[in-house]
């Protein structure tokens, strides 16, 4: 159980780092479109080759209804930081942050479930999880930290993210150790509905708005990226 918890901390600190790196280094807004749009394409290969497949055992209509739940709690927590927030002019931000929550803990989980079963992680699905953790903690970290949060406020917001996967992970394991009949299917379901959710309201807006043009190109290398590590 310790070691799924540490390779879910593992997994996701890289959003940390993303998060941090917006306090020491000032990036062009361009930049941080085209960033944008390089965490999206390599959220959408590793939603289409990494999570479907991991939900192939599941029939179309499950396959559908868990993909719908994944959208329903991105709305639900979106709604809930754009109340929140929106006052702040942070609200488009923090609804990439939910995002980070709907994809790293269910993934999460899944980490968990292949480490009590044995079964191996694929490297193009955790390759997927490194190229857009970073730049999908960038982007929004940078308009916090415009916004005047503080590099202190940035590292729980994250952090907090980042304890969420590492339990989740160890949850997912406890869960697999306990009954051979759990995997991963629903949870990667899951997360790929939350996920093409966020993408469509959130972080394709985010970057095009930010990056123009340069937004499909970088989401199109994000893409390419992502299947790289297959």
């Amino acid at each position: 159980m310790l070691g799924a918890f540490g390779f879910g901390l593992v997994a996701q600190v890289s959003l940390l780092l993303g998060g941090l790196l917006v306090c020491w280094v000032t990036v062009p807004r361009r930049v941080i479109g085209a960033l944008a749009g390089l965490g999206g394409g390599a959220m959408l290969a590793a939603i289409s080759f990494d999570l479907i497949a991991e939900a192939e055992e599941l029939d179309s209509l499950e396959l559908g209804l868990w993909m719908l739940v994944g959208v329903a709690i991105f709305l639900v927590g979106d709604r809930i930081v754009d109340k929140r927030f929106g006052d702040e002019g942070t609200g488009g931000a923090m609804g990439i942050v939910v995002g980070s929550v709907v994809d790293g803990v269910p993934e999460s989980v899944i980490f968990g479930i292949q480490i009590a079963t044995g079964f191996p992680i694929r490297a193009s699905f955790l390759a997927a999880v490194l190229v857009s953790n970073l730049p999908q903690a960038i982007a929004p970290s940078s308009d916090l930290r415009a916004a005047g949060w503080s590099a202190g406020r940035l590292a729980r917001l994250w952090g907090a993210v980042v304890l969420a996967c590492g339990i989740a992970a160890a949850l997912g394991y406890l869960a697999a150790d306990a009954s051979g009949a759990v995997t991963g299917d629903r949870m990667a379901a899951l997360a790929a509905g939350g996920l093409l959710a966020m993408l469509t309201n959130s972080l394709t807006p985010f970057a095009y708005e930010r990056g123009g043009e340069l937004a499909g190109v970088a989401t199109v290398v994000g893409f390419c990226l992502s299947l790289s590590g297959t």
